[in-house]
């Protein structure tokens, strides 16, 4: 089995969801008292959001390849950014390190297409909705993708920084998300991916008929059968 470098603490709460997700898949997988080999590295999430308000992609570049290359040193086979957001810089890490990683929005993009979906609606951090670092992953792809109004992206990034990264589940943020998805249905979206590792905290599936895609799900599916698959 390979050994799993979690970047993680971006947020704490939905690095948690990482682990138990991962080890959960493993045990299908395998069975018995199989759990996966994990390294984590857990940052101060507050250094980093300082880096991203003041739009500082270099600095948090170079933290992210240091944290990277402790991990490659301390015997992790590949890479797993808990974070969507962070991927913005994830061509800059890997630079830094010979072993992959093992990128969010592609593994995203195989899902979506595995289901053929087409169209397909991106909630997040303000930077993964309105820059290209993540959409270009689906638009490479072959997806079309659609993004709330601009009212939309400033609520649902928001409510990211506000609330879920500090644990705070609330009703009243559920409801303007799912009326956010319903305006993304009336757009064209087909599905919605949960493009923030801490969506799937406030939504879940069985709260709408319209196909959700948790990013924190699949990349951590992924990062288990990468885990135990034969070839790096």
């Amino acid at each position: 089995m390979k050994t799993i470098g979690l970047i993680g603490g971006m947020s704490w709460e939905s690095t948690a969801s990482y682990y138990q997700l991962i080890n959960e898949a493993i045990k299908e997988e395998l069975g018995g008292l199989h759990s996966a080999k994990i390294l984590l590295y857990s940052v101060d999430f507050a250094e980093i959001e300082h880096y991203q308000s003041s739009g500082d992609w270099g600095k948090s570049a170079q933290v992210l390849s240091e944290i990277a290359q402790k991990l490659e040193q301390a015997g992790a086979d590949f890479i797993v950014i808990c974070t969507n957001t962070m991927h913005k810089v994830a061509p800059q890490i890997q630079e830094k390190i010979s072993i992959p990683i093992l990128h969010i929005a592609q593994a995203t993009a195989e899902a979506l297409l595995e289901k053929g979906i087409q169209k397909v609606g991106l909630l997040g951090t303000k930077y993964t909705m309105t820059q290209d670092f993540y959409k270009e992953k689906l638009l490479e792809a072959g997806l079309e993708v659609v993004i709330p109004d601009q009212a939309g992206v400033e609520e649902v990034n928001r409510i990211i920084y506000d609330e879920l990264c500090l644990g705070q589940i609330k009703g009243s943020s559920k409801q303007l998300y799912l009326s956010v998805i319903d305006d993304l249905r009336k757009a064209g979206a087909e599905a919605v991916i949960l493009g923030c590792t801490e969506i799937g905290l406030l939504v879940k599936q069985e709260d709408t008929d319209m196909p959700l895609f948790d990013t924190t799900a699949i990349h951590a599916q992924k990062a288990a059968k990468f885990a135990i698959s034969s070839v790096i």
